[in-house]
């Protein structure tokens, strides 16, 4: 059974919104609906699910119960999701699962985040709180601590630099100052950045600095998948998902240095090790790449027929809370060899100009992380580049892609614990 996404939405991503959580979904719930005039909430629609990813930040518990009451859809089936990070790509695989096992036709994802009310240094403690309550958490662990480390790593066994990050944060800022959903448009406006100014910004936990990393945000995001049964129905351009796979991996990176259950898994990627440095038990993914990521695009790869992600697809959404991050994914998901991913920065290939064109939205810090919507949000992007509605949408005809027919999807949670990628066709 084929699945599509026949509608998105999204609200811009800001901090604050002023507006109440059940306010931002059906605002991004009535952008969505722009574009479906055939559909009847209360006959069409089977279930949602919903994706947001801390009670504390909601302050309320069962919050997916007032958002379904507030858009109408009482006696409707509801779901909530919640895995850190990767809850909105979750949410999605999710109900791509339940409309793929034939239970429900056509299913709402909606995700949101409100995170503008509290302080940025409680926000981070209580996403640490996703971190080991027992061993990391009260030793002072955040997550701009863990990433760093995990970067350092990446730096003494690779070769990535400050000037690589920056290059990253420069590209990402500066797609985003085409989206007028972005976060940072919306404080910044539309001027572009360069290398000085990331270099240049203050220092949070070396070797990230403030525009390394991605800010909190408040916003909403919506999907409307359909089986193919209905697909039609609503929409003449339907875009299809192709594959699907999820990942996990160790919940502290500090214990990827030994863990036996990747030992041999990929053997390529282990034999990847400077000389110079001691193999530790496992030398992929270890603390310097992500393989719940590889595991995650190998599935969704061979559901899609996919070799050569490098060229095959046409652009991609990756979960990019720091930069290091996003070049490490380059890594893991298959579009260079390990150690390479600095080589894709320097070489332009993820630029907007570039063969494998990344993060047109923004990413993280560009469109925003408000996280519970935040990879919903991406999805839309991807939906809108595929459908080549950006000039509508963004009202930018300079963002918009030349005839895109295939984009991957990447989200994850805590320090790469678990991970999904999704791929898109038209």
């Amino acid at each position: 059974m084929k699945i599509a996404v026949v509608g998105a939405g999204m609200t811009r991503f800001d901090r604050p919104r002023r507006e109440l959580q059940e306010e931002l979904v059906a605002q991004a719930f009535k952008n969505m609906m722009e574009d479906l005039p055939e559909l009847d909430i209360k006959k069409d629609i089977s279930a949602a699910f919903y994706s947001y990813f801390s009670d504390h930040l909601e302050q309320q518990l069962c919050m997916h119960w007032i958002i379904h009451d507030y858009l109408g859809l009482s006696s409707k089936p509801a779901y909530r999701v919640e895995s850190g990070g990767a809850t909105p790509i979750d949410a999605i695989i999710n109900a791509y699962t339940f409309i793929r096992a034939g239970l429900f036709d056509l299913v709402l994802v909606a995700g949101w985040e409100k995170m503008g009310e509290l302080d940025t240094a409680k926000v981070n403690e209580f996403i640490a709180m996703a971190s080991d309550t027992d061993w990391d958490y009260p030793v002072g662990g955040y997550y701009s601590g863990y990433y760093a480390t995990m970067e350092v790593r990446r730096m003494h066994l690779y070769g990535d630099t400050e000037e690589d990050l920056a290059k990253v944060s420069v590209k990402n800022h500066n797609n985003a100052t085409y989206n007028p959903y972005a976060h940072w448009r919306a404080k910044n406006g539309t001027k572009k950045i360069t290398v000085g100014d990331v270099l240049n910004s203050r220092l949070i936990s070396y070797p990230y600095r403030i525009m390394n990393v991605a800010e909190v945000s408040d916003g909403a995001a919506a999907l409307l998948l359909a089986s193919e049964k209905v697909a039609k129905k609503f929409t003449d351009t339907p875009v299809w998902i192709t594959g699907i796979g999820l990942g996990t991996d160790s919940m502290r990176p500090g214990d990827r240095t030994g863990n036996p259950a990747w030992v041999g898994l990929y053997p390529e990627d282990e034999a990847v090790w400077p000389e110079a440095e001691t193999k530790p038990l496992s030398p992929y993914p270890e603390m310097a790449n992500f393989g719940s990521f590889r595991v995650a695009a190998d599935s969704a790869y061979k559901m899609a027929g996919i070799r050569n992600p490098l060229k095959e697809l046409d652009f991609a959404e990756l979960f990019n809370p720091y930069d290091g991050v996003e070049i490490s994914a380059y890594e893991d998901l298959r579009f260079c060899k390990r150690g390479e991913g600095k080589k894709l920065v320097r070489e332009g290939t993820t630029e907007r100009w570039g063969e494998l064109p990344t993060q047109l939205s923004g990413g993280l810090y560009g469109q925003g992380h408000p996280v519970g919507a935040t990879t919903i949000g991406q999805a839309v992007t991807i939906f809108w580049q595929l459908r080549e509605e950006i000039p509508k949408k963004w009202g930018s005809r300079n963002a918009q892609m030349q005839n895109p027919k295939r984009a991957l999807l990447q989200g994850h949670g805590g320090t790469g614990t678990q991970a999904g990628v999704i791929i898109f066709e038209r």
